[in-house]
């Protein structure tokens, strides 16, 4: 539906991208991956209108409708139910029932419907723009990282809506389990170039990476064949016997394509610091407790982490995850209850906390060097060098760098120490698809401890070991991986949301609404009906005279009457012209009938659940 021919962006001296072109084609969801400052967000601007390229087109049908995430925020209405409201087209009273389940699915509670947008914080309020984009149905659907300030719970929701969701989807996002969740295509872009497969990311990687060796590979071979051109020009181009032979051989080295070696791109590569500790434990939790006001976020906590112990604390934005963390971290001392660490821990902390107090008039390299002073200068450019802040790069300030860059740095210091115990809050935050993998994959082969928040389900699934969880008012240590927490006991939210907007709305109500919907339905569709049965009876008589026509017409040329076997024919033609013309619109027609009855099957599906 959306079509894009030979894009070029550039800024400046840098070329984001040249000539690139795809369809986004009916019912597909199309994940957009790519390096950081690849043009991702660029592209999407484009399709908005927001941005315009330096050359080609792009191709929206009209009328065609394309909702997008905007990351302002404005309100207008007193409430955020009523703000959400003002996003439906036609208000009808079944869609405040779906608008408050889009809101519990994406954490809001009941009593917060009547609550001002004001009220709540910058997060939840990019929540709220959220599910007016969805309320609002779209043709198409343009999310970039739709998933920043959600929780798990939401994520997982969010998911299952966009997987259902019966228009077109592009989405940008640097969760790959997510992305993969959603999507029916993906696209990158990659060296200026872009790629669209039917599949998920990781075919698109083993098929980008089959390309490359496959060009690597041709060029090789062509810079043995230029070569061997190259030796018989030269050997041979004074001989007379060869110079003819030598000058073909030069003419063909002239329209031989160039092909030039693909520069090397810098990724994440590196190890962390690991010092065996003695001891078969690294920490033990007994009765701890702790909380801002007056109620515990968590109390009674117990568990021992043992020195290859990996455990998620997982959870709802705002239970206490974070502060957990930092309490285990020494930041603030519990209410009740006591850590106890081994005399050899040795702790490297990754949190937002610790990327806020990175200090700002350091270089890159001073900051690194600042987390180990014993180091030695070619291990700190060393370190630099892997989280790609290789030569001059490692000189920049702090103070310049955007959130993803320090986000590195920290790594970096984390790498500078030796360490025997990894505290992460949310590692993921900043980093683009690659470097995620390659963070994840060293975290399972880090031979100590981690203990880690994060809403990244792939990181949770291939990392964590056990967990901790907030729920039931509290924070409980359970012996399980994540996957084990989800097939055994699974987020009480996911089953009680429903529940609670039901709770909300009476039997008798849903009946109502229901039967509302269906008398909705059958004002919407009756006129395709009629148009529908008017067409077909209409095809049905064409056919039925065709059909003597042609009967008559075999009569007339057994008789050799030239005349009105001219006329029948010109009868026949123009008649079965007329029968193509209906069935064309026959069809259409059909089609629209069947896609509205099936989105109000769709509502009455999500009335019943």
């Amino acid at each position: 539906m959306i079509q894009a021919n030979n894009l070029s962006k550039s800024y400046g001296p840098q070329e984001l991208f040249a000539n690139i072109s795809f369809n986004l084609s009916k019912g597909e969801k199309v994940g957009l991956v790519g390096r950081n400052g690849c043009g991702k967000s660029t592209l999407f601007k484009m399709i908005l209108g927001d941005e315009f390229s330096d050359s080609g087109e792009i191709i929206v049908p009209k009328n065609y409708m394309i909702g997008s995430l905007k990351q302002h925020l404005e309100f207008s209405k007193e409430t955020i139910l009523e703000e959400v409201m003002s996003a439906v087209k036609n208000i009808q009273e079944f869609e405040q029932y779906k608008a408050e389940k889009m809101l519990m699915g994406l954490g809001f509670k009941i009593e917060d419907f009547a609550k001002a947008p004001s009220a709540f914080s910058g997060g939840y309020q990019i929540r709220l723009n959220l599910a007016k984009v969805l309320l609002a149905e779209p043709d198409c659907l343009l999310l970039d990282e739709p998933t920043n300030y959600l929780d798990i719970i939401s994520m997982r929701w969010l998911s299952l809506f966009l997987k259902n969701y019966p228009g077109e989807v592009m989405i940008i996002t640097h969760d790959k389990f997510f992305m993969d969740s959603v999507t029916t295509h993906t696209m990158g872009l990659w060296r200026g170039k872009l790629l669209k497969i039917p599949g998920g990311t990781q075919k698109y990687l083993e098929q980008l990476i089959s390309e490359e060796e496959l060009y690597e590979k041709t060029r090789a071979n062509q810079d043995k064949r230029r070569k061997e051109l190259e030796d018989f020009v030269n050997r041979f181009r004074a001989k007379a016997t060869k110079a003819t032979q030598a000058q073909s051989r030069l003419k063909m080295l002239e329209k031989m394509p160039s092909m030039e070696a693909l520069a090397m791109v810098s990724n994440l590569d590196f190890e962390f610091n690991y010092q065996e500790s003695p001891g078969k434990n690294l920490m033990e939790v007994r009765d701890l407790s702790f909380g801002f006001a007056e109620t515990n976020l968590f109390e009674g906590l117990n568990f021992t982490l043992g020195r290859n112990d990996k455990i998620a604390i997982i959870g709802k934005n705002g239970k206490g995850k974070t502060t957990l963390l930092n309490v285990l971290a020494k930041e603030f001392e519990p209410r009740t209850g006591e850590v106890s660490y081994n005399v050899n821990l040795l702790l490297g902390h990754f949190g937002q906390t610790n990327v806020n107090r990175l200090n700002l008039e350091n270089t890159i390299e001073q900051e690194v060097a600042s987390a180990n002073p014993d180091l030695p200068l070619q291990r700190i450019r060393s370190i630099c060098g892997v989280m790609m802040f290789s030569g001059e790069l490692a000189q920049k300030k702090i103070k310049v760098l955007s959130g993803g860059e320090r986000a590195r740095v920290l790594l970096g210091k984390l790498l500078a120490k030796p360490t025997n115990l990894l505290f992460l809050d949310e590692p993921t935050n900043h980093l683009d698809q690659e470097s995620i993998e390659t963070l994840i994959t060293e975290l399972e082969n880090y031979p100590g401890a981690v203990i880690m928040v994060t809403h990244s389900e792939e990181m949770l699934k291939r990392v964590a070991q056990k967990i901790v969880v907030f729920h039931k008012n509290g924070a409980e240590f359970l012996n399980e991986s994540y996957e084990g927490f989800l097939e055994k006991i699974g987020w009480e939210e996911e089953t009680a949301k429903d529940n609670k907007v039901k709770s909300s709305v009476s039997r008798n109500d849903l009946k109502r609404l229901r039967s509302e919907m269906i008398v909705t339905r059958g004002r919407e569709l009756n006129p395709f009906k009629k148009k529908m049965e008017k067409l077909e009876d209409s095809v049905m008589k064409d056919e039925e005279k065709i059909s003597v026509l042609e009967t008559e017409l075999v009569e007339l040329a057994q008789k050799g009457d030239s005349k009105k076997i001219q006329d029948y024919s010109q009868q026949i033609s123009v008649l079965k012209k007329n029968v193509d013309k209906n069935m064309e619109e026959l069809v259409e027609l059909t089609t629209k009938h069947d896609d509205i009855f099936q989105s109000y099957e769709k509502k009455l599906e999500d009335l019943e659940r």
